[in-house]
């Protein structure tokens, strides 16, 4: 997948959530480039995560600013246009 046509991906985790370390690896798996966020020591973030999705949980993924809960790989493959 070319850089110039992937979508924006945030992942909000933090280092003790295996979802998070699963979301990343998948990732990495596809080639996907993202920005990862530790909400546990970016106070300002976790609120940010908070106010766009009312979630306190992690991860929480955005793509191109739509979030997803969870690691919902469907949702993601959906998404991001790919299997």
């Amino acid at each position: 997948m070319p850089a110039a046509s992937q979508p924006k991906v945030i992942i909000f985790t933090t280092p003790t959530c295996s979802f998070c370390n699963a979301a990343k690896r998948y990732f990495r798996e596809k080639k996907i480039k993202f920005r990862d966020v530790d909400v546990s020591r970016d106070h300002r973030a976790a609120q940010d995560m908070m106010r766009r999705t009312g979630q306190t949980g992690v991860p929480v993924i955005l793509i191109n600013n739509r979030p997803i809960v969870g690691f919902d790989k469907a949702k993601i493959n959906r998404m991001l246009g790919i299997k």
